[in-house]
């Protein structure tokens, strides 16, 4: 939904200013109208200046007698690439997947459907950030539309956050959903990361019917704002290349603090096919 980093090229070094500019809550700023508007003017760009990249789980029950484990969620990164800094490298992480290989990862959670948009360019990605609630690209859509669950990873600064300035490293929970929002803050909070509640951040709330992450099965789910300050932390080498090989501790704390809450939320009983 939001924009904090402008170009892929931002090295960890830059903590002072971040590179960044104003995320934005709204289309107002916004180039491209929608994903539709942005394929047909950029069309012929795609594998250049921008990427898809979107994963759904073979899943079959073929027996009469009893039911079969299902894809209950999947993980999106809208705004991925050198749009956001990191929300790539996260969503295949939560998602399951080791960033640079896309191996599974062995922590004997499940694999996620996952869906995302990057920016591709070496610098101006800015112009390809398409707000939340204006996302139409089909395939999101009904990868959202066919799952219980959608967790939205984002990008903010700690200003646009409301982080303390003593705890600039923070991430906002937000979405639709109650449930996996208490999830997210309980296995985050517990994993030493500084949560705020998306309520208190309007902009950041992620609750429009009309953001994929509600457009589920369940009409709800889960967002997640995270500061510059904290995706910097968890990449040694903050480009576009260097981020899936030189992930750090905090990227996989994050990540597997994330997959708990998913997990968390996966086995209420609001979470069974009746």
């Amino acid at each position: 939904m939001l924009t904090a980093l402008v170009g892929a090229a931002v090295s960890g070094s830059v903590l002072g200013g971040f590179g960044a500019s104003p995320a934005y809550a709204t289309g107002e700023n916004d180039v491209y109208v929608s994903n539709t508007d942005l394929y047909t003017k950029l069309a012929g760009k795609e594998g250049t200046e921008f990427g898809r990249r979107w994963k759904r789980h073979q899943y079959a029950d073929e027996s009469r007698t009893g039911t079969a484990p299902f894809s209950r969620t999947t993980i999106m990164a809208l705004h991925g690439g050198g749009i956001e800094g990191g929300t790539s490298e996260l969503c295949l992480a939560i998602a399951g997947y080791h960033p640079a290989t896309l191996e599974p990862v062995q922590d004997g959670r499940p694999v996620h459907d996952y869906w995302m948009f990057e920016g591709l360019r070496s610098s101006g990605n800015r112009e390809l950030h398409v707000t939340s609630t204006n996302c139409d690209d089909r395939v999101a859509l009904s990868l959202a539309g066919g799952s219980l669950n959608v967790l939205s990873l984002h990008g903010c600064t700690a200003a646009q956050a409301g982080a303390p300035a003593s705890s600039p490293e923070a991430v906002v929970v937000g979405g639709g959903s109650t449930d996996f929002k208490a999830a997210l803050h309980l296995e985050l909070g517990n994993a030493g990361f500084t949560t705020i509640d998306g309520s208190t951040v309007k902009d950041l709330a992620g609750v429009q019917a009309n953001n994929p992450c509600n457009r589920t099965v369940l009409g709800e789910g889960g967002q997640l704002e995270i500061t510059a300050e904290l995706r910097t932390a968890m990449f040694g080498v903050y480009t576009n290349a260097g981020r899936p090989g030189s992930t750090t501790e905090v990227f996989w704390r994050f990540t597997a603090a994330a997959r708990a809450a998913v997990a968390r939320l996966e086995a209420e009983p609001g979470q069974v096919l009746l």
